[in-house]
């Protein structure tokens, strides 16, 4: 069976790869900085902010590819999340400042803080799963 060379199909499969980030090395790039962030940005939150009774994580963050400006999506448990991301926004130049000496970057990127609320539903669907385990149930079939 003789196979078909095309430069174009050639050209369209390398360039479809380079779609995905595992191939593509400037997105590589983009995921490291970006964990690098959550965890530098996280240590800053956990060290210089006490939340009474509150969990504060960042779950994630997403710089753009020009490094100019970072959503930080961060989860909030134990509370109401508007007051605390109300008051990171506010801080978000003393948090970039404080990661960029840490972190060395082409350009500081701006941060916005938003709110990840994955973490507490996932609390809601564990509390709900166990709540339908409680409930009574089927008797086993009998085999015939």
């Amino acid at each position: 069976m003789a196979e078909i060379q095309s430069p174009l199909i050639d050209s369209y499969l390398i360039s479809a790869f380079q779609n995905f980030s595992i191939y593509h090395p400037m997105s590589r790039r983009l995921d490291r900085v970006n964990e690098l962030l959550r965890r530098e940005i996280g240590n800053v939150i956990q060290k210089d902010y006490e939340w009474h009774g509150k969990l504060v994580t960042v779950s994630g963050v997403e710089v753009t590819q020009d490094l100019k400006e970072g959503k930080v999506w961060t989860s909030v448990l134990g509370g109401d999340a508007s007051p605390v991301i109300d008051k990171l926004n506010r801080d978000h130049g003393s948090i970039q400042s404080k990661v960029m000496k840490r972190v060395v970057l082409k350009s500081t990127p701006v941060l916005r803080f938003q709110h990840d609320s994955s973490a507490s539903r996932g609390v809601v669907l564990v509390n709900l799963l166990e709540e339908v385990d409680k409930l009574p149930k089927a008797p086993p079939a009998d085999p015939e």
